[in-house]
């Protein structure tokens, strides 16, 4: 049974606002900001865990012995 002028039109219709809201979905998915913040967030998070917190500690404890490594060797020459 072939479909009628309005029947195409409202099929249109509902296909353009299903893809209008697919594009708003993708665009908040992709919005820079949103991603930063999330990458933000998920940072703070692992940082305050006892891995992250072993992690940064270990940093500090290599930072502090190469800067004194460095002056000490400029200390002695």
């Amino acid at each position: 049974m072939p479909r009628s002028p309005e029947q195409i039109q409202n099929e249109i219709d509902a296909a353009r606002e299903s893809l209008a809201a697919t594009l708003d979905e993708l665009a908040f998915r992709t919005s820079p900001k949103r991603l930063s913040d999330q990458a933000k967030e998920k940072a703070q998070a692992f940082l305050q865990s006892p891995p992250g917190m072993a992690i940064m500690g270990a940093v500090g404890l290599t930072v502090t012995f190469v800067v004194t490594r460095k002056i000490v060797r400029r200390v002695r020459r």
